[in-house]
């Protein structure tokens, strides 16, 4: 069975699939070419990411796709529902990348903290002592309130990272609302857990926090859960990232409570426009960006790889050469 990964794919994960029989395909293919190619070559697994779209009429033009796969968590970007209802397996791999992400808006929390991305860009000015005054009035993480919004797996890894660092969670979700207790592993050997009880009470997280973190979907009606509203529930001051996905947060909204001062700096690691975020984001000094990297990480992708590697083998079985 032939497998194309159209998004990339893990070495870790070329190897498990070929050492089970899959012939795996890593070359590139444009999404308008996309049909045609995997009829032509026999495809059977398609693998994507982000960058690739799997919508209705891909599935309904390629008979012998047999199963469609998303390295990562939201599958957006695939017609889930659709493909299954006709019989399509389709997969994705949620715990894959959940550390890699939380790690990423740690130091995203870091970043805003301390204006790093800002003063990153502007020593090569050279003006050391104007910028030493000007980023003189950074904030700690420690005894700071951090709010969740999302608390699956990665809102959770993310709590364990941010307790270790001494932050005080509160977490908001509207599906969990069960005790979670989330294991510390803080190096050394040292291991404990804390016990947190989402609440489903948006305004009432938000208003606690003195960072906020989102880790919910895209909305079905793409409506965005962030927006001035909200922001006037926020502590003035307060600072946000965001590593789920662009359109979470009404960006002209945003901007207008950067401006004001209500929120005090921003991290994205996603955008509404992918891949052309607008340049008032980008150039924007009390917002740190980063290109949807969250998962990005060699671990992560060796993890995904395999995973996924694992699942179509399940399902299939091995083949001999």
């Amino acid at each position: 069975m032939k497998v194309l990964a159209n998004d990339g794919i893990s070495q870790a994960g070329i190897d498990a699939l070929e050492s089970a029989g899959y012939t795996v395909i890593t070359e590139k293919v444009a999404q308008d070419d996309l049909v045609e190619s995997i009829n032509n070559e026999g495809i059977g697994v398609l693998l994507v990411r982000s960058a690739t779209t799997v919508r209705k009429d891909l599935i309904d033009a390629c008979p012998n796709l047999q199963l469609i796969g998303r390295g990562g968590v939201g599958m957006d970007n695939i017609d889930v529902a659709y493909a299954r209802s006709i019989g399509r397996t389709v997969i994705n791999t949620p715990a894959a990348s959940s550390q890699s992400v939380a790690e990423l808006v740690l130091g995203h929390l870091s970043a805003i903290s301390r204006s790093l991305h800002d003063s990153y860009k502007n020593m090569e000015t050279g003006e050391f002592k104007v910028l030493k005054k000007k980023y003189a009035k950074g904030v700690e993480l420690r005894g700071k309130t951090l709010t969740i919004v999302g608390f699956g797996r990665i809102g959770q890894s993310l709590a364990s990272y941010a307790i270790g660092c001494g932050m005080n969670v509160v977490a908001v979700d509207s599906f969990i609302s069960d005790t979670q207790t989330i294991p510390l592993n803080l190096g050394n050997g040292v291991s404990t857990s804390v016990d947190i009880t989402p609440t489903n009470n948006l305004t009432e997280g938000i208003s606690k926090a003195d960072f906020i973190s989102v880790h919910v979907p895209k909305q079905d009606d793409g409506s965005a859960v962030f927006g001035a509203k909200e922001f006037e529930s926020m502590k003035d001051g307060v600072r946000i990232a965001n590593a789920a996905r662009g359109g979470v947060i009404d960006e002209d909204a945003l901007l207008v409570a950067l401006e004001s001062g209500k929120i005090a700096a921003v991290a994205l690691d996603v955008f509404e426009n992918e891949p052309n975020p607008r340049k008032d984001l980008l150039n924007h000094p009390q917002i740190a960006c980063t290109p949807h990297i969250g998962a990005a990480t060699l671990e992560a992708q060796d993890r995904i790889g395999t995973e996924l590697a694992s699942s179509i083998i399940d399902k299939f079985g091995v083949h001999s050469n």
